[in-house]
């Protein structure tokens, strides 16, 4: 019944928002499907991520918004029905879709959290920072008004194409302040933590978390600081975003080009 799943789904939520704690993050492997989500919880992980790269690449679809909503919310159900820990969805910068309609989307979905971009995916630039807070704030405010305890993790983007790029500490340095800026604005707004995407520099996580009032996310990339170094700095929530869906199809790969090799001592 209804009321059942809502009280499930509330206490899911709940659940998440309880495990950000700083100084004891929360790991996240993400995951793109039922299996992988499975593997996740298996492995004793008390919380399931989901990646949207994984999942759009696992539906026959790019990144970064290329897939459709109702494939990606679909995907999302069938991993939140899989499993019985909260599941966080990587819902990317909200499909272009109003805020009440993507609140209803994530309950249906079974979403106790989920990931809101402020990069627009259509011009691949990073969006108005208040312009952004003012759309959280509606996403804040359709999810309260249906009683729904939803677990917004805002993702700072400002990082993350200077990254791609190979940009450097002294980058990265330059960039706190306007990101600790839409960061305070977010969390303002109603996110319950927030997700500097690919600061991955020491000194410079060290200034944003000394600055910033909620719960910081912070991706593993392999350049940044191990989980333990993460949780010392005060981390509260540690991703590994595509990572491992990408380590997985290499692997799989290597499998594949395996079983063509020719055998050892072949004249093949």
């Amino acid at each position: 019944m209804r009321l059942s799943t809502d009280t499930e789904l509330s206490a899911r939520c709940d659940r998440l928002r309880s495990l950000h704690r700083p100084g004891a993050p929360v790991l996240l492997p993400n995951a793109w499907d039922a299996a992988t989500a499975r593997a996740v919880v298996a492995a004793g992980f008390p919380v399931v991520a989901t990646t949207s790269a994984g999942v759009a690449a696992a539906l026959g679809h790019e990144d970064h918004e290329r897939a459709p909503a109702d494939e990606m919310f679909a995907a999302a159900a069938r991993i939140a029905r899989a499993v019985d820990v909260p599941v966080t969805v990587d819902a990317e910068g909200g499909y272009g879709l109003p805020p009440a309609e993507l609140v209803d989307m994530l309950r249906s979905a079974g979403a106790a959290g989920c990931n809101l971009e402020d990069t627009d995916n259509a011009t691949g630039s990073v969006r108005d920072a208040n312009e952004h807070a003012e759309w959280l704030r509606a996403v804040r405010e359709a999810a309260d008004a249906d009683g729904y305890p939803l677990v917004i993790n805002a993702r700072v983007d400002v990082f993350f194409a200077p990254v791609l790029a190979g940009a450097g500490a002294d980058v990265l340095a330059e960039l706190v302040p306007e990101a600790v800026r839409r960061a305070d604005a977010y969390s303002e707004a109603g996110a319950d933590c927030v997700y500097p995407i690919g600061l991955w520099d020491t000194d410079a996580l060290r200034r944003l978390l000394s600055q910033v009032s909620v719960p910081v996310n912070v991706v593993r990339l392999p350049q940044a600081p191990s989980p333990a170094e993460l949780a010392a700095l005060g981390v509260a929530r540690i991703s590994w975003g595509p990572f491992l869906h990408w380590n997985a199809m290499a692997r799989f790969g290597e499998e594949l080009a395996s079983l063509s090799a020719p055998p050892a001592g072949s004249t093949r």
